[in-house]
């Protein structure tokens, strides 16, 4: 029947003939070595078909259409498993697995004894011969031989201009599953798990997917051998808390470490970690931004550097104009995918905040914020800025996070993970209230009782996101550190100055009748701090006869002025000018010196060039690269320079002051923290010699009080942070209002207060400093 009918297909028809006659077709062709003689359209492919397929296309469409499906079927065949680097090397006659028409064994022969080489084979299918022509004629095999022929040796190319693939030349072909394998051994002598994965039964096993059991996470050995105990504790912690192990739906924590005990450290181990690994064989995250202050975004770049090497390439901004700082940024946050070339930033708060709009255009897997307790404030543009941040995994670094009060510290535990304590005013009246009240010395039983409740509550659910280790650890690595309190007395011009200000300022007054500080009385609080370093620093207000200084520039010596300093005008000068002399004279010790104020740094200069000490000087004027300069020289053993003056507001926060083993602090500051910041710049890891820290202070003046009320604050820290539940309520609050008060009679106003409190001729507290008179 079929032999002398005509059928007279549709194109659609004819395009399904095709792909089968093309299925056919290459069967046959592997079958038949001699097909090129054979021929295919004779009837020998389909046993069922005895004429010719040209005889049953008689229009030239149709004819078209069953030819170009033969095309099709066999350009996809042949080219569906080909990485491009496969079909270049099949193009440039390389290596291919694909080609079934090779025969290993001929290979061997032809390499042994014959002429002919692989790389100068070509498969049959391979060799391009001549087109067919768009002529209208029935198809001739030996003409349709060769254009599948010169349609195979082509090579696949994606029609995309300048395409290169995400991996370029690195892709092997299609990716093969298999049994998924930890990036660094967890059996190995030392190694730090993060995470082990559930063991299965040998049931679970068989029906487990292999290719989706999770694996080890180990932190590189690199970092893993020099990680101390608590510091593998540490990044276990962190680790726990940012894949939410720790807390459900919370992602954040804060390292609340003392000083000196390898915040930063950490903190790199558990970027590198998160940056390589996760459960499920890929990278946790693609990218990470550090933001700290400006001071310390070199010395972040360089910690990185320190510990990994050319393994990662930070992106560290710390200078430059806004188009440079734009385009840096947006070529920061545009890179996403496994292999991003440059996955950590390194920014200040400063820079962050002005270029917020550019880092809030995409995600980032993990946000650390080095001196976190610089977002106490969330009303700040910075403390908002970052909070916008579309980054779930937040770390915020503090030795000290809490520095004033209670709310300041909801803040901070509210950026990391937002809701765990409620709104702001439900923490008020939840907690701060209650604690405080109970921490009063006035308070009664009751409140006490209700206060260390609502204390251990809060302890309670902070402790899921916060860990805190003292310094104490690192007496086992560093060498001893000796801290003392010393009280000087006035000198006479000081005292009589002092009390003179205290009888005609109207601001103090006003404070000690209200009780409250207004913004006239911080001008006069501060006055009283620069006349207890040296009455040259009010010398001026005294010629101008400001408020409070009326008279007194009669109170001066005959002749004195400002160009030279006099050491005997002021009680801690007079120390400051021994300690410096005894120092010099019977050690090989550098000496650090620290103030608030950069007048008082003005004195140290002329005290050190009349004494013809060799210094150098870092305060808020000189730039970051500087800094790092002079920072470096002196910590040399071999550098001449015997004093580093320090302003404690421009480098209290991340130096490395190792090359000096002794500290004075020439006066105090309000916030604890600050103090403690400083004098950490000495004894940290890397230190050799027994370090030797001066507090100085003025007998009986509002220095003292300052001190009183650091005492109080780390009260309530160790309180919360440090979980001291017997730390003594110091002070009531009435006691902290009298602070312009001279006590000209005793020998130290803060001994006699700790000694009444404490009902002992000893402080209590260990943390606190011994005392000594001079």
């Amino acid at each position: 029947m079929l032999n002398t009918i005509q059928f007279d297909l549709t194109l659609p028809v004819s395009l399904v003939v095709g792909l089968y006659a093309a299925r056919n077709l290459r069967h046959h062709i592997q079958n038949n070595p001699n097909c090129e003689q054979t021929g295919f359209l004779n009837g020998s492919l389909f046993p069922h078909l005895t004429n010719p397929f040209c005889l049953y296309f008689t229009s030239c469409q149709q004819q078209k259409s069953y030819m170009c499906a033969i095309y099709i079927y066999i350009y996809i065949y042949e080219r569906r498993s080909l990485a491009p680097s496969q079909v270049a090397k099949r193009k440039h006659g390389g290596d291919s697995s694909e080609d079934e028409d090779w025969n290993p064994e001929e290979d061997t022969k032809r390499k042994k004894g014959g002429n002919e080489s692989r790389e100068s084979y070509i498969s049959p299918f391979r060799k391009p011969l001549t087109q067919l022509t768009n002529q209208p004629v029935c198809v001739d095999s030996n003409a349709h031989e060769a254009l599948i022929r010169s349609i195979l040796s082509k090579p696949f190319k994606i029609p995309i201009p300048n395409y290169t693939g995400s991996l370029g030349i690195r892709a092997l072909g299609l990716k093969r599953a298999g049994v998924r394998k930890s990036l660094h051994d967890p059996f190995e002598n030392g190694a730090l798990v993060l995470y082990e994965p559930p063991v299965l039964s040998a049931h679970e096993l068989i029906k487990a997917e292999k290719d989706k059991l999770p694996v080890h996470v180990v932190v590189d050995p690199v970092l893993g051998k020099v990680l101390r105990p608590h510091q593998r504790e540490g990044v276990k912690f962190l680790w726990d808390c940012v894949t939410g192990r720790r807390i459900a739906d919370s992602y954040g924590c804060i390292m609340a470490d003392e000083m000196g005990l390898g915040k930063t450290l950490q903190c790199i181990a558990l970027m590198w970690t998160l940056l390589r690994q996760s459960p499920d064989a890929k990278p946790e995250i693609d990218k990470a931004i550090v933001v700290s202050p400006s001071s310390l975004v070199r010395n972040w770049y360089n910690e990185v550097g320190k510990w990994l090497g050319g393994r990662i390439t930070p992106v560290a901004i710390d200078g430059g104009s806004k188009e440079e700082i734009d385009k840096k940024l947006v070529n920061f946050m545009t890179q996403h995918g496994l292999r991003v070339p440059t996955p950590i930033l390194i920014i200040s708060y400063e820079t962050f905040r002005l270029h917020a709009d550019v880092l809030h255009k995409g995600k980032v897997g993990l946000v650390i914020c080095d001196e976190g307790h610089r977002l106490k404030n969330s009303d700040n543009q910075t403390y908002q800025a970052l909070n916008a941040m579309s980054a779930q995994r937040r770390v915020l670094i503090s030795g000290t996070p809490i520095q004033n009060d209670l709310l300041e510290y909801f803040s901070l535990v509210h950026f990391v993970n937002a809701g765990i304590l409620g709104t702001a005013q439900e923490f008020k009246k939840r907690f701060e209230l209650p604690i405080l009240k109970g921490r009063d010395a006035d308070a009664s039983g009751k409140d006490r009782q209700v206060g260390e409740e609502k204390l251990k509550e809060l302890i309670s659910i902070v402790n899921g996101c916060l860990i805190r280790r003292t310094s104490d650890i690192l007496s086992k690595y560093l060498p001893v550190k000796i801290e003392q309190v010393v009280c000087c007395r006035l000198t006479p011009l000081q005292s009589e100055l002092y009390k003179l200000f205290l009888r005609q300022a109207k601001p103090l007054q006003t404070l000690q009748q209200q009780g409250k500080i207004s913004v006239s009385s911080l001008s006069s609080i501060t006055s009283l701090k620069k006349l207890c370093n040296h009455p040259a620093l009010i010398y001026d207000k005294c010629v101008e006869r400001d408020e409070g200084f009326d008279g007194a520039l009669n109170l001066f010596p005959t002749g004195y002025s400002t160009k030279a300093v006099e050491p005997q005008l002021s009680g801690k000068m007079l120390v400051l000018d021994y300690i410096l002399a005894m120092t010099r004279s019977t050690t090989s010790d550098k000496v650090v010196l620290v103030s608030n104020y950069t007048q008082t740094l003005d004195l140290f200069e002329k005290l050190c060039r009349t004494r013809r000490y060799l210094y150098v000087r870092l305060d808020g004027t000189m730039s970051i690269k500087k800094r790092a300069k002079i920072v470096e020289r002196f910590n040399s053993p071999s550098s001449p320079e015997f004093i580093f003056m320090l302003s404690s507001k421009a480098g209290g926060c991340g130096l490395n002051l190792i090359g000096a083993n002794r500290l004075v602090m020439f006066d105090p500051d309000w916030n604890p923290a600050n103090d403690e910041q400083a004098m950490a710049r000495v004894w940290r890891d890397g230190q050799k010699k027994t370090c030797y820290i001066y507090r100085l202070l003025s007998t009986g003046t509002i220095e003292e009080k300052i001190l009183q009320r650091q005492a109080h604050k780390k009260a309530l820290s160790s309180c919360v942070v440090d979980e001291e539940q017997d730390v003594e309520r110091h002070f009531s609050l009435g006691e902290l209002r009298e602070l312009f008060h001279l006590s000209e009679e005793t020998t130290s106003d803060t001994h006699d207060r700790y000694t009444h409190t404490t009902g002992t001729n000893t402080v209590r507290s260990s943390r606190q400093s011994p005392l000594t008179v001079i």
